[in-house]
């Protein structure tokens, strides 16, 4: 197991294929974990982008990061509704108490009224030729998106409201225990 613990907080970094930091975010704490999965909370957290800019995040967001599927997803609790952003990126590592990932720009947007949209393939596209994607990358990265939009057509783990609230209530439980 990793080098961490339930109400641990550690740091978030985004990387590009290049090596290139993309961003940073600043504290999430651990909620849940097992050989698979990590789960992490934030709320309103620092978010340092690539040209030094930063801001707060908006609302509370619980992250998935996994150690053997190429993507991750933030469900994102908003006042309007449970919303997902979901990156196409390799499984995360731990270093130092960062979790690490590259991100390869393509990302699926849930609505909570369970629609969605696919992000940003033009970005994907331009990285892929100035970044020399392999060809095997280039299928991982389109077999990942594949299975990522089957797994919410069928509302499978993490695409649950009543888990996702079960995770909020988890870590809400968690913070009135240090206290």
């Amino acid at each position: 197991m990793e080098n961490f613990k339930i109400g641990d907080k550690l740091k978030i970094e985004c990387y590009k294929h290049n090596g290139y930091l993309d961003r940073v975010s600043d504290e999430a704490t651990v909620i849940y974990y097992d050989e698979d999965k990590l789960i992490v909370y934030n709320d309103h957290t620092r978010l340092t982008e690539h040209d030094g800019s930063s801001h707060l995040t908006k609302e509370p967001a619980i992250l998935f990061f996994y150690k053997d599927k190429w993507f991750n997803v933030i469900a994102q609790l908003k006042k309007a509704g449970l919303f997902y952003y979901c990156n196409i990126a390799t499984p995360y590592l731990i270093d130092g108490g960062v979790i690490k990932y590259i991100d390869y720009d393509l990302d699926l947007r849930v609505y909570p009224d369970g629609g969605y949209r696919i992000l940003d393939r033009n970005e994907y596209n331009y990285h892929k030729k100035v970044m020399h994607y392999s060809k095997e990358l280039d299928e991982i990265v389109n077999l990942s998106l594949k299975k990522l939009i089957e797994i919410k057509k069928n509302n499978e783990y993490p695409f649950n409201k009543d888990y996702i609230e079960s995770l909020a209530n988890r870590y809400k439980e968690l913070q009135n225990s240090q206290f």
